[in-house]
């Protein structure tokens, strides 16, 4: 065994007995998000490094440190680290924009940043996401977000958490980063490496750095009061206060966080988070905003678009763990031929089964079949000679005799949905 190759550092197996609390987020993605009239795509796996360079912006983490790119026959490819941009390009390029608006599309799937793994977070890690093209209304931005928190809490995550913030247009966004420029540059120097490149890119990015120098540079009271101060113009502050009139309307609660800036550069207008406050500790569990210049940035037309994604192993921690459903049936028996054609006949009628195919004896079966099944299916020889099944039922060991027909009726009527 000490050769033995074992998973890569920041993956996971995701095992059969965890596999049910995956597709309960994913049935219930479906249910929720088809409902609103979402429509399902599934993009590749791997994009052109571009994509992402133009997309996601040349001054985030992730272009700049965390992305897994590689070289195929002179070609720069990398595996996509977020999926908004691998969306908006396959819009793009399958002519959706001739689609009537809105185009709601939503995504599941796995996602790749080379990152320290911790709690919650992988390597190769998993989204769940909605983007919505063609409205540039702030109907669209509530709408997105009452999707995520009627999401959330169709999976049992009620105390949320909803911040808010308007980052404003292309425009009206330079006041803010010169009036930043003018109150950081006295810090500049002990600033992290990354703030200091972040200063002359763009210094909206220095607001979301965990580094704790300047975290506490942004606490001063003189950079405080230029964060605080409204910069957003007429238009993008009409925009922010109906969102907060919807959001009101539906009974959203919501505050308004100024350092919310969001860790990627597409983002204009509304951003936005979620928290959920379940098994005790706050945790965000979804973020997103609006994008309305990232269609036009990647070739297409000028689109307005806004969206979100949420971990899923993130998700998978703070739910309740779900038991395994055991199966309908175990048919124990002696005789393998008969098990075998019953278990095909019950399979056929939509009940799951099994059936022990190594022959061993009728006690073991019978212990095998209390830990897997509900109802055990006892083919002996006195039940093969008169045509009937003796079901058992393995949680109250009542047992019945009974025709075929009789038991096929009986446990279709008992089994799970």
């Amino acid at each position: 065994m000490s050769n033995i190759i074992k998973a890569q550092k920041g993956t996971k197996d995701i095992l059969p007995n965890d596999i049910e609390q995956w597709q309960n987020l994913e049935l219930k993605a479906l249910e929720i998000f088809t409902r609103a009239g979402f429509s399902e795509i599934r993009t590749p796996i791997f994009e052109a490094t571009e994509l992402f360079a133009r997309g996601v912006g040349d001054t985030t983490d992730i272009v700049n440190k965390e992305m897994y790119t590689f070289e195929k026959s002179e070609r720069s490819l990398t595996l996509r680290p977020e999926n908004t941009a691998g969306v908006v390009r396959a819009y793009i390029e399958n002519g959706m924009h001739r689609l009537a608006s809105p185009v709601k599309l939503w995504y599941k799937g796995p996602m790749f940043r080379y990152e320290r793994p911790q709690a919650g977070r992988q390597r190769q890690f998993h989204q769940v996401g909605a983007e919505m093209f063609g409205i540039k209304e702030p109907t669209a931005d509530a709408e997105i977000i009452l999707l995520a928190v009627d999401y959330l809490k169709a999976l049992g995550l009620n105390d949320l958490d909803v911040e808010i913030n308007s980052l404003g247009c292309s425009d009206c966004r330079e006041g803010f980063k010169t009036a930043l420029r003018v109150v950081l540059k006295p810090e500049l120097d002990i600033m992290c490496p990354d703030c200091q490149a972040r200063y002359e890119k763009n210094p909206l990015r220095i607001l979301d750095c965990k580094v704790e120098v300047c975290r506490r540079i942004l606490e001063k009271q003189e950079v405080q009061n230029v964060i605080v101060s409204d910069y957003i113009c007429g238009d993008c502050q009409k925009h922010f206060d109906e969102l907060k009139k919807y959001l009101d309307a539906l009974n959203i609660k919501y505050k308004r966080n100024k350092l919310l800036v969001r860790g990627l550069d597409y983002y204009n207008r509304t951003v936005f988070e979620i928290k959920s406050n379940n098994l005790g500790s706050q945790n965000a569990v979804c973020g997103g905003g609006r994008y309305d210049s990232l269609v036009k940035n990647l070739g297409g037309e000028d689109t307005p678009a806004v969206g979100w994604a949420m971990g899923m192993e993130r998700l998978n921690s703070l739910l309740e763990k779900i038991e395994s459903k055991k199966m309908n049936a175990y048919v124990v028996s002696n005789f393998s031929v008969e098990a075998l054609k019953l278990v095909e006949e019950l399979r056929n009628l939509g009940i799951s089964c099994d059936f022990d195919m190594t022959n061993k004896k009728f006690g073991k079966q019978l212990e095998k079949a209390s830990k897997n099944a509900d109802f055990a299916f006892i083919l002996g020889e006195d039940e093969i000679k008169n045509s009937t099944i003796s079901v058992k039922n393995l949680k109250t060991s009542e047992q019945k005799n009974l025709s075929k027909d009789e038991a096929f009726k009986f446990v279709k009527s008992m089994k799970k949905t």
